[in-house]
This record gives C-alpha cells, structure tokens and sequence, in this order.
C-alpha cells in the first residue's frame, strides 16, 4: 500500500468509528462489517466484494499499532490547511515544502526552501518516492547512496475459517501484479505472511521490497482454533450426562466423530478427540469437546413428576457443600 493510498482513504470513516477508537472498537466494527459483506453472503455483488476488500485493508492498518500510528501522523500533516494543492497548484497551499517542515521539526528558517528532484535530470520524484525516503524506502534524504531497494508493500487477504483451518491457496493484486500466496493451515486471524523480493521493484542492481501479507479470518459459527487444536462446544441432554452416552460431534471436514460421554459427566467439562484437529507437517491437532448440559424448559407431567422422584431419591446429597467449605478458608 503506498503513501498515496493512505493520503486518499480515510480508513476511520470505512470502518464508522471515530478516530480514537480503541483497538477493541475497530475489531469490533471491522467484524461485523466483514460478515455483512462477506461474498458468501452476497454471491455475484461486486460492490459488497469491492467493500469487503476495503473493510480489510482498513483494519490491516488501523490494528497494527506501528502502521497506525504513521498513518495517523500523515493525514495529520497533510490534511491540515497547509498541505493544499502543492507548489503552483493555486489555492494557497504550499504542499510538500510544508510537509516535510512538519516532518523534520516545524516551520523551516525564513529564506531557505526545501527541493526534491532526481539525479540524472530527470523529473521530480512522486509524493510515494519522498514517503519512502521517509518511512524506511531505503535511500538517504538529499543524497544518493547507490542504487535503492525496493520499498515494502503490504495486503490484506481474508479467508473464510476452514480454509484458514486447512490451508490454502489465493491471489492477491498487487499494484497492477497477480501475486499467488500459499496460506499454511492453521493460520491466525492477523496473523502476518512476509514474501520476500514480493514488494517495489528496486533500481538496477538492488533487490526488490518485501510484501507483507495480513490474513483476516472468518469467524465459524461452531468452531474456534487454538494452536492446532480446534475447540468446539457441544449440547448434551441431562439424562446423556448423568448416564452416559455416546454421541455425534461435527468435525471440521463436514463429517462426525462419535464421542463417549462419561457417566456423571458436568456441564464445561472437555473432551478430547486425537487427531481431529489441524493437520500441519509438524502433525495433527486434537478437536477439543466442551460438553454443555442443557436443562429442559419446559416439563410434561410425567417429566415433572419423574424430577421430583430423581430429587427426593437424592436428597441426601448437598450438592453445594464443598462450594460453601472452601469459601470459608
């Protein structure tokens, strides 16, 4: 993304939260835009695709603290009154000159005047070519040092959970250029890809930048990652907890395990299944199952007279004894 881009692209209004939004605000806003436009739910709309993507590249840069406190520091400077139409652009304003006065400390000394321009009589270089001198693009500011690398570029993809989960492959447009990404399975919302010699071209002779890829991934109704485990919460009828029994658990893959639920076993409690995790060359995860114990609603006279019998039967039991000793100590 060049400087250019943030300079056009207010990512605040994209995502509809003011500019001192904390971090929780902009994921939450990012979500729940991200859901209204995935292109699941709007097969064939290039508009909702178009916004989709722009939600993306919002958060890629207001969720990194770095990118957004130098984004931040650049529409400050160059939105303000003093950057206008640039020099002889009318209008009043003074443009780079007043720029980089705010770049390196304040107004310059009266009747000095700050150029940029090529070597080589050229034309004067791009407002992308100044912000990358500034922001790590590689040459010196008014001297040339040999030949420069190519600046750095960042994307944003976003995947729906399972192919995060599995692993896959897509492709981004970069500046013009089809850039095709192996995404490793198992891959983190935010988490970062870096493809080397993927970035801006460098000068002759120097190597070209890097391209420093942001995965954004889906959340899954059902099921949720840890590491290489996934974790899924599975609802389990009283008398199955209280007697044993075994039951079907959705796996990732669209299919089912069977699981053997322990007689006597409590809401939260987790059941692990080997292997029916992630697959990554290190190995395969687990899948995670938090049993949770659902208490009927809504009882028939027989259930309801059944419940009474189970509690008179068990009225010798204090379910809450050991809570109320171990608050005592």
């Amino acid at each position: 993304m060049s400087g250019q881009d943030w300079l056009e692209k207010d990512f605040y209004a994209v995502l509809g939260v003011p500019k001192d939004a904390d971090a929780q605000t902009v994921k939450k806003a990012y979500r729940k835009l991200a859901r209204i436009m995935h292109p699941d739910h709007n097969p064939g709309d290039a508009k909702a695709e178009a916004k989709f993507k722009e939600v993306g590249e919002a958060y890629a840069v207001l969720s990194d603290p770095e990118q957004r406190q130098q984004y931040d520091r650049l529409r400050a400077m160059a939105g303000g009154p003093r950057f206008a139409a640039g020099p002889g652009g009318g209008g009043g304003g003074a443009g780079f000159e007043d720029l980089f006065g705010g770049l390196f400390g304040g107004a310059q000394p009266q009747g000095q005047r700050v150029r940029y321009q090529q070597t080589g009589g050229g034309q004067a270089g791009g407002f992308d070519d100044i912000l990358g001198g500034l922001f790590g693009g590689g040459g010196g500011f008014g001297q040339q040092r040999g030949p420069r690398p190519g600046a750095d570029l960042s994307a944003v993809t976003t995947l729906p959970f399972r192919q995060a989960a599995e692993g896959s492959t897509t492709t981004l447009g970069v500046e013009g250029r089809s850039i095709t990404v192996r995404i490793p399975a198992g891959v983190r919302d935010g988490q970062k890809i870096r493809l080397r010699g993927k970035g801006r071209p460098g000068d002759p002779g120097a190597p070209a930048g890097d391209l420093e890829i942001t995965v954004r991934v889906t959340p899954h109704p059902v099921f949720t990652l840890e590491g290489t485990n996934l974790r899924v919460t599975v609802p389990v009828a009283f008398d199955e907890a209280a007697l044993g029994a075994q039951i079907d658990v959705p796996t990732l893959d669209g299919g089912t395990v069977r699981v053997k639920v322990p007689e006597g076993t409590p809401s939260g409690r987790t059941l692990r299944v080997k292997g029916k995790g992630v697959t990554t060359p290190k190995g395969a995860g687990d899948l995670l199952v938090t049993v949770q114990v659902i208490v009927p609603q809504r009882l028939t006279p027989a259930a309801r007279e059944a419940v009474q019998a189970f509690g008179i039967a068990t009225s010798g039991e204090d379910v809450r004894a050991d809570l109320l000793a171990r608050a005592k100590v």
